[in-house]
């Protein structure tokens, strides 16, 4: 069973036992240096014409150069970034990779998620995680030992306020009584939990609409999915549920170069990635979206490589 038959961006993407891909903002090598954000309208519509499916965003609010990568995601403000290559490309999928609950009151993010929506109908995916930077909590005063039990309370606000119909909300992050968030979505919006969201599988395979876990090999990721696939298929018999991953990914020159791990992902010729891919396709992943930040070579040139070459494997699932 299918919850988003009529969803056109879900619909280009998703399909059990199908593989599509997507790129991870900004496009850009920038490896441990501040991104440029150069050329970004260019290059995201350079990849929906080559037949990508998605564009995913970070939510990051601080620079934090103890974090372990330059941490400041692409920059600009998540939402606002992502209605603004919205407004410049036509088809391409847009999703948070992903908005942290515990930083974004529940009600402020149903607000700017359902607006995009019915600005760009059916083009918007939502990834909602509870987050890891420290410097992000710290900053808002918010307390990063108990996001778990904050992520809960968020996600449950969320869909009551942008599904129900004047809904009654009690909650701590406060209350809804005789009022009604406008505008609702068009249609529901694809909601994947992002990691565990410090919750057991159980809570995640009955919540959700999809899951987004972070790379790892195909066989480690099999496993998982298995797992959690079976538990979804207990708590909704029939339902399919996508699996989401991301991937770093530097392309090498040499079309037949062989794998070699990097930081979250793998320096690789396109014959060899290609393989891989149908190897991850194989272990149960639905959609796979490449990071370009540790490219050596320049993004533009990866875009048309793998659009080429590529992506007429693992297409846009026909609607």
């Amino acid at each position: 069973m299918n919850p988003f038959k009529n969803h056109h961006s879900y619909n280009r993407m998703y399909k059990e036992g199908e593989l599509t891909l997507g790129l991870h903002i900004p496009l850009e090598n920038y490896r441990f240096a501040t991104p440029t954000m150069e050329h970004q309208v260019e290059l995201s519509q350079l990849a929906e014409q080559l037949g990508f499916t998605s564009l995913w965003f970070r939510d990051v609010l601080m620079e934090d150069p103890n974090f372990g990568d330059p941490a400041v995601g692409q920059i600009y403000d998540m939402m606002i970034y992502m209605t603004y290559l919205a407004s410049q490309t036509k088809e391409i999928a847009l999703g948070t990779a992903a908005a942290v609950l515990p930083l974004r009151h529940p009600l402020r993010v149903a607000k700017e998620i359902a607006t995009l929506d019915q600005l760009f109908p059916e083009r918007v995916l939502l990834g909602v995680s509870s987050g890891d930077r420290r410097a992000d909590f710290s900053a808002l005063g918010v307390a990063h030992e108990t996001r778990g039990e904050a992520f809960v309370e968020a996600f449950q606000y969320l869909n009551e306020v942008l599904y129900t119909e004047y809904p009654e909300i009690r909650s701590s992050r406060g209350n809804v009584h005789g009022a009604n968030l406008v505008p609702k979505p068009t249609k529901r919006i694809p909601t994947f939990i992002t990691g565990y969201a410090q919750q057991e599988m159980e809570w995640f395979a009955e919540h959700g609409d999809g899951w987004m876990y972070y790379p790892r090999s195909p066989k480690y990721q099999e496993v998982t999915i298995k797992r959690w696939r079976e538990l979804v298929e207990r708590y909704h018999p029939g339902t399919f549920k996508p699996f989401t991953q991301p991937m770093h990914l530097d392309l090498a020159e040499d079309p037949n170069e062989a794998p070699q791990p990097i930081r979250l992902g793998f320096r690789i010729g396109r014959n060899p990635l290609i393989e891989l891919l149908q190897v991850y396709k194989e272990s149960g992943v639905n959609h796979l979206f490449f990071a370009l930040f540790d490219s050596e070579r320049p993004a533009k040139e990866v875009i048309q490589e793998l659009g080429e070459e590529v992506i007429p494997h693992f297409p846009a699932l026909k609607l």
